[in-house]
């Protein structure tokens, strides 16, 4: 059912005081996320660091399925969640500015794909925790989404993270460093475009839902 009233009041549309209000929601709610991230790892590094052994990924192996839903929570040490959280934040604002609905069921989504695409490809001999996954996934949410829905600022969010991260995408989702979970990478964006695809706003529903 689509609603009434001017364009001022779409918050998909770029631009309109319901998009900034929309977008400012979103950014908070992303901010409130990080603390409880580092919280994790706070609690994890107390404890002597059982939480990646227990909880990460093992690829191949049962025990190391239940990783597939908690990696994302999970982090080497504070390097590594220092370097996830600001594009997590950029990413996850605009993914969430659209609809907590369609964040929800794109994150889930996303987080299986990686996780999963991880666990049937991966290195046995490795357990894999991180957000990196969750992000790519955002950018190939925000990709996809722009092309789809004709939203070109979806697009120019993309090429706003190529320009600031540049290179460091590329290598990303390739087999390049045997620290990182390339493969994480590569089905979390994978998985991106296909959520932006399954859960793509309809024509007759401007409004987040």
């Amino acid at each position: 059912m689509a609603y009434g009233g001017s364009s001022s009041g779409d918050p998909n549309r770029f631009g309109t005081e319901a998009f900034y209000a929309s977008l400012g929601r979103a950014f908070v709610a992303m901010c409130a996320v990080i603390p409880v991230l580092f919280l994790i790892e706070a609690l994890d590094g107390w404890l002597g660091n059982p939480f990646d052994s227990t909880a990460g990924i093992v690829p191949h192996r049962i025990e190391g399925l239940d990783g597939v839903f908690f990696a994302p929570f999970l982090h080497h040490g504070f390097d590594h969640l220092y370097s996830n959280s600001v594009p997590l934040i950029l990413l996850g604002t605009f993914v969430l500015a659209a609809g907590a609905k369609r964040f929800l069921y794109s994150t889930l989504f996303i987080v299986f794909a990686s996780g999963l695409g991880v666990w049937f490809t991966g290195n046995p001999n490795t357990v894999v925790v991180g957000a990196s996954g969750v992000i790519f996934g955002y950018l190939g949410l925000l990709l996809m989404r722009g092309l789809v829905e004709r939203s070109w600022w979806n697009v120019g969010v993309v090429l706003l993270v190529g320009l600031l991260y540049g290179w460091q995408l590329v290598v990303g989702i390739l087999p390049s460093d045997p620290q990182v979970s390339w493969q994480g990478h590569l089905f979390g964006f994978l998985g991106g475009l296909v959520a932006a695809i399954l859960f793509r706003r309809r024509a007759d529903s401007p409004y987040p839902t």
